[in-house]
């Protein structure tokens, strides 16, 4: 399959694009700068290819959960590139990405994801390799960190557990009762998301059935609303 992937929900930005067996990639850690950056990766990946979009079989995208505006972007853009090429689209979820990373990286066979999602909390999920992919294993949540570590050690496991993300190291109440418990999580390099880690996820859901058109594609946010503390004198 010739796919492009693009993510832009934490931090990280990246592009990665798959064409005839080659796979070509950016991936850059730039906070806020998302916007600027994306289109001109997308075009850097298609010129090193000599490919047009047109040329392309599917479009996938990094649909969260993780930075509100960064999500919209992502969606937005790839709203636009399927519109203008008729394409149909497979969103990845960004923390299955990180885990199949860990997967591809360092052979985990379960991967806990913890993603800061500031306010006292992170998207947590549990990861599973079923044939070489990640695999939810339960929900995905946002949730206190504190709530993480109590599900971590309720769930009982032969593997060696591999964890990945920005919440093991924003939150010290997500690893004190692990460590306390005797229950080890061997921390990755993978903190953010990168796109050339969505391509076998975006194959294997085009195969299960999930390519679906632009219209029917939606951004995951996992929190509803945010909730803003009040400042004195203001409603």
């Amino acid at each position: 399959m010739n796919l492009l992937i693009i993510d832009t929900a934490t931090e990280a930005c990246s592009v990665a694009l798959q064409v005839n067996g080659q796979r070509y990639q950016q991936f850059e850690i730039c906070p806020q700068q998302h916007s600027q950056r994306i289109l001109p990766m997308i075009d850097g990946v298609l010129k090193d290819a000599g490919v047009t979009l047109a040329q392309l079989d599917y479009l996938g995208f990094g649909r969260g959960p993780g930075s509100f505006t960064g999500v919209r972007i992502a969606t937005g853009i790839l709203q636009g590139l399927a519109l203008g090429t008729g394409l149909h689209v497979v969103g990845v979820s960004t923390m299955a990405a990180m885990a199949q990373q860990a997967i591809d990286k360092h052979q985990a066979s379960e991967v806990y994801c913890a993603i800061d999602a500031r306010m006292g909390e992170v998207y947590f999920a549990r990861y599973q390799a079923t044939d070489g992919l990640a695999t939810l294993v339960d929900e995905e949540r946002v949730l206190p960190p504190e709530v993480a570590a109590e599900i971590l050690l309720k769930n009982q496991s032969d593997h060696l557990i591999h964890g990945v993300g920005t919440g093991w190291a924003a939150y010290e109440a997500l690893l004190t009762p692990l460590n306390a418990k005797s229950k080890p999580v061997i921390l990755t390099d993978i903190l953010y998301p990168a796109a050339q880690y969505m391509l076998a996820l975006v194959e294997a859901g085009v195969q299960q059935g999930h390519a679906k058109e632009v219209e029917q594609i939606e951004p995951v946010y996992l929190r509803d609303k945010v909730t803003w503390k009040k400042l004195p004198g203001r409603e």
